[in-house]
């Protein structure tokens, strides 16, 4: 029998490391350390429907990446980009390429001023570009403004001319309490975090319909409920829109093992993110899950019952592919 009919496959299937590796780099970094450990790797990059979203899919499914000039949190012009499909009817974006923490400078954020005006502006050249479908990752954003920049461009530009809007969420939380939820994390002091649920609150008042209590409708600060009351937009869950676009459940019952990660694991990874769905997943198929993180915030009994294996934390390309290397040996030790 030949060599390789021994060697254990695995699945490495981990989301980006937000703000430092993306999840293709993190992916190659953990595959080369199982290769290392003549084990197979079959490497699958992930998304919650945050940041690194329209990456993995063009990865997946190619088609065009097309920029576009837009607004970035505070005002400032950036260069964000879109992907178009195979067939061009159908666009990909991250509100956080337009609209994201990482554009702003540590030493200005400013969540009150931060606006989606930017996120509005690329959904704008999708749909000039010839989408019908435009299908927005809503995470990892400067903002907490309900979606009123978005809304207000979008508005100004003529609508949608008839294209539909998916938000792809990574999160559960309803819109009012995206601010207490979220804020903290975008530099608001506890006193800005008060007015930004107030404003929220006035928000919800004016829009077509009331995003409060609605499931979802609280991803990057609001901008997905404030899309689904005034466009109609269906909100569907990020991680698995990925999950199915990339075709994970074709290769996970070829795998042995899956190894995932994300850059900061805590009781949020649990509800919506990539590795607690893939929890849910690798549980279900009977294939165990082992997490490389860049922070460990969740402590072993909850992880274990979660449906992960084991967790290890990885800071660097180097960590990671030892990560990936010790995960491997072991298993072949089973």
């Amino acid at each position: 029998m030949p060599r390789s009919a021994h060697r254990r496959r695995l699945l490495v299937a981990p989301d980006s490391f937000k703000g430092t590796f993306s999840a293709p780099e993190v992916a190659a970094a953990i595959a080369r350390g199982v290769r290392a450990a003549d084990c197979e790797a079959t490497v699958v990059p992930l998304a919650d429907g945050g940041e690194g979203t329209a990456d993995v899919i063009y990865r997946s499914l190619g088609g065009d990446i097309v920029p576009a000039r837009v607004d970035g949190p505070l005002g400032d012009p950036v260069t964000a980009e879109f992907v178009m499909l195979p067939g061009r009817a159908t666009a990909v974006l991250d509100s956080a390429a337009a609209s994201g923490l990482p554009l702003v400078d540590p030493r200005r954020l400013d969540p009150l001023g931060a606006s989606t005006a930017g996120t509005g502006e690329l959904i704008v050249a999708a749909v000039a570009a010839g989408a019908s479908r435009v299908c927005v990752a809503a995470g990892g954003s400067a903002t907490t403004d309900g979606g009123v920049g978005a809304i207000e461009v979008i508005q100004a530009s003529g609508g949608l001319r008839g294209a539909s809007l998916t938000v792809l969420c990574d999160v559960r939380t309803p819109f009012e309490q995206a601010a207490a939820v979220f804020a903290p994390q975008k530099g608001a002091s506890p006193e800005q975090v008060a007015l930004l649920a107030s404003r929220m609150e006035s928000a919800a008042k004016a829009l077509p319909r009331d995003p409060r209590g609605i499931p979802m409708t609280g991803c990057a600060g609001g901008l997905s409920g404030g899309l689904w009351a005034t466009f109609e937009a269906e909100l569907v869950p990020g991680a698995e829109f990925v999950f199915h676009t990339v075709g994970l459940a074709a290769h996970l019952p070829l795998a042995q093992a899956v190894i995932s990660g994300e850059g900061s694991l805590d009781a949020q990874s649990l509800d919506g993110k990539v590795v607690g769905e893939l929890a849910r997943l690798c549980t279900k198929a009977g294939v165990p899950l082992h997490a490389v993180v860049g922070q460990d915030g969740l402590v072993a009994a909850p992880a274990r019952a979660a449906g992960i294996e084991s967790v290890r934390e990885a800071q660097d390309r180097d960590a990671l592919e030892h990560a990936g290397r010790a995960i491997a040996n072991e298993l072949r030790g089973q």
